[in-house]
């Protein structure tokens, strides 16, 4: 019954989806929802405050996590633990935030336990506890950041006074007395206690004329009552008391002190200080932040100083206000629940891939197959399984692993793709790892499966040099040697030797102008000549009477005019010093004897250029008879003629195959058909 029982101020599992991890909460209110007003059933709505894994935050803030883990470890002198027992502490530790949310109570599936990180703990101690969890920092879900929790209870050496040894009976404290304090009041001065107290009822008389001269204080307390009262407060007294101190507690002294020339001195407290619409900015930013006074000021109050806040609070609850705020929170919380019964959760999980019938302990439950281990603990023997990850995977977990996934949001054993269940910007966190991901790098995966399934997460990348490398590539090139380096990219290049005799040469070489190898190049007129020279562009034709067509032609020029009446690339003759068996031939465009194409010639599908989509109007486009020329070429010959197309290419023609001495057949008809419009 006890363990069932929930209440206000309990950390609690909630369940928000069959396959994720718990939530872990804190029960801040519990309010009972009416579904119909005139029957007493209603639903229980829990107000919990969330906490956050490791898992939930981003990679920037992990990171930031871990840097002050190593630092709480190096302060704290904490014990040497093994890597599995700190990929488990990962898994122990929560981050607080001031966000609230409301769940329903039949959501709860158990208690824990969390503490806030002390210096004087032990965090292998957590990982023998059962559901026990700690935090030290504090996650804002708005703002993306992680700070360190002020509320830190300060114990050490630090924040510890050194008592000093007790001095003996006959020895003398040679210590000033004047340095280490202060003295306020002296009990044996030679006045009498009534004698104090009627001073003490001047001073107040005093202050309530000083407030009447006022005209701010006669606006906030326009009545006697209100500044009398105002004139009766701590700050009042102890300026008188402080001011018998000063006067060697000589009462005539201390009653010119009390009225100088310039009028009566007011002294005035927080309370005063204040006004109305402070005050009650105050009371919301307490009702929000409690006692954080650092981000009450920040937040709501950043005109007033610390002290003033904390000041403020103090002598906000001795007033009629904080008493009547008190009584209605105590008579709003007896209308609220104080605890609620939840029992507990029975029904099967969704993920369960073992049949009712099947034998515990065996493999191939459930339409899986045979032969899958626990991709946590790799076990092949347990009494129940559950599927975990992408359907079509089969990944599932033992019934110890799915436990521990489901209350600390991780596997058992450390993997390499641990933090890759988390996403990168600040998006929804992730479920858990994906099937290709943990058997990419799992030890129990063979090395061809393992290279198809990384080969789909390989993402792009690009490689940006430094201003220094550049440089040092010009000042380091007999060291460097970047020719040779662009042709074996798999040699190691020692950066590090390169970079230091680039700081060496570099201020050498800013006094010497680096020699540069200037390559004479010809004006750009002089190359669209010769390039249009060499390949001149056919003018189009004036458009008249269509020409008729001929039905019994087998094959069409191949530049014909387009309906759009684009410009085609046409055969030309060239005057290009390319040899084909000792006679002139082009080197990209198309040959000087240019026929129409036969039916014996095969039909090659070639891609039509368009001359508005060329970037110059100079366009070289490859014929059938300049592939088939490059078939007789040799791979050595097609890289030189590749690296240096200036040079003329020699071609060795095989000799023509013998022509067929076969009739030709008269066509059907021997008379052109014209059609005529």
């Amino acid at each position: 019954m006890a363990a069932n029982m929930y209440r206000v101020g309990d950390y609690v599992y909630f369940e928000n989806s069959s396959s994720n991890p718990y939530l872990i909460r804190r029960i801040e209110e519990l309010n009972k929802i009416m579904v119909n007003p005139m029957t007493a059933n209603g639903n229980v709505e829990a107000k919990v405050v969330c906490l956050f894994r490791r898992r939930d935050i981003s990679g920037n803030l992990n990171t930031l996590a871990d840097s002050n883990a190593r630092d709480f470890e190096e302060e704290s002198k904490q014990p040497t633990v093994s890597e599995q027992q700190k990929h488990q502490l990962k898994h122990r530790e929560l981050f607080l935030s001031r966000q609230f949310e409301s769940l329903p109570a039949t959501h709860i599936r158990g208690k824990c336990n969390v503490t806030l990180l002390n210096e004087t703990d032990v965090l292998a101690g957590y990982l023998e506890k059962e559901d026990c969890f700690f935090y030290s920092l504090v996650f804002d879900p708005v703002q993306k950041t992680l700070l360190a929790d002020q509320g830190e209870i300060r114990v050490g050496s630090k924040y510890q006074a050194e008592i000093p040894d007790k001095l003996a009976e006959v020895e003398l404290d040679t210590r000033i007395q004047e340095k280490l304090e202060t003295k306020v009041w002296d009990p044996d001065n030679q006045l009498k206690d009534p004698q104090i107290d009627q001073f003490l009822v001047v001073a107040r008389a005093v202050g309530t004329f000083a407030r009447a001269l006022d005209c701010s204080s006669s606006i906030r307390q326009p009545s006697l009552h209100m500044s009398a009262a105002a004139a009766s407060r701590d700050i009042t007294l102890f300026h008188a008391m402080d001011t018998l101190q000063k006067n060697d507690y000589d009462l005539a002294k201390a009653m010119s002190t009390l009225v100088p020339q310039g009028g009566p001195v007011l002294c005035r407290d927080e309370m005063e200080e204040w006004s109305a619409s402070e005050a009650m900015l105050f009371e919301e930013a307490l009702e929000k932040y409690g006692k954080d006074f650092n981000d009450i000021r920040q937040d709501f109050l950043p005109w007033k100083s610390l002290a003033s806040v904390v000041q403020f609070y103090y002598m906000w609850k001795t007033t009629d206000r904080y008493i009547q705020q008190k009584r209605l929170k105590a008579a709003e919380a007896d209308s609220k629940l104080k605890q609620v019964y939840i029992p507990t959760y029975t029904k099967p999980n969704p993920n369960q891939i073992m049949a009712p019938g099947s034998k515990p302990g065996m493999n191939g439950a459930a339409g899986f197959q045979k032969g899958l281990s626990c991709e946590s603990c790799h076990t092949a023997q347990s009494p129940q399984w559950y599927a975990w990850g992408p359907p079509n995977m089969q990944c599932r977990l033992c019934a110890s692993c799915w436990i521990y996934w489901k209350k600390y949001g991780g596997l058992k054993t450390p993997t390499q793709l641990e933090g890759a269940t988390r996403s990168g910007s600040e998006s929804t966190p992730r479920s858990h790892m994906t099937r290709q991901e943990v058997q990419g790098l799992s030890p129990f995966t063979r090395s061809e499966g393992r290279a198809k399934l990384l080969a789909k997460n390989r993402q792009t990348f690009i490689l940006q040099t430094t201003k220094l490398t550049r440089i040092a590539r010009r000042v380091c090139q007999d060291i460097l040697q970047p020719r040779r380096a662009a042709r074996r990219p798999y040699a190691s290049i020692n950066s590090n030797a390169v970079k230091a005799e680039c700081m060496i040469r570099l201020p050498k070489a800013t006094k010497a102008p680096m020699k540069n190898k200037t390559i004479p190049r010809p004006p750009l007129a002089t190359i669209v000549k010769d390039l249009a020279i060499q390949a001149p562009l056919k003018l189009k034709a004036l458009r008249g009477a269509p020409p008729p067509i001929n039905r019994n032609q087998t094959n069409q020029p191949r530049g014909g005019s387009s309906l759009l009446g684009k410009r085609t690339f046409e055969s030309v003759s060239i005057t290009h010093p390319l040899l084909v068996g000792g006679a002139p031939f082009s080197t990209n465009g198309r040959p000087f004897a240019s026929g129409m194409r036969t039916t014996s010639q095969s039909v090659i599908k070639r891609q039509k250029v368009n001359q508005g989509d060329a970037p110059n109007p100079v366009v070289f486009v490859a014929t059938k008879d300049t592939r088939a020329l490059r078939k007789h070429l040799t791979q050595s010959e097609m890289r030189r003629a590749a690296r240096k197309p200036h040079l003329p290419v020699r071609i060795k023609l095989p000799p023509p195959p013998r022509a067929l001495t076969m009739p030709l057949l008269p066509s059907s008809t021997s008379e052109p058909i014209v059609l005529e419009d």
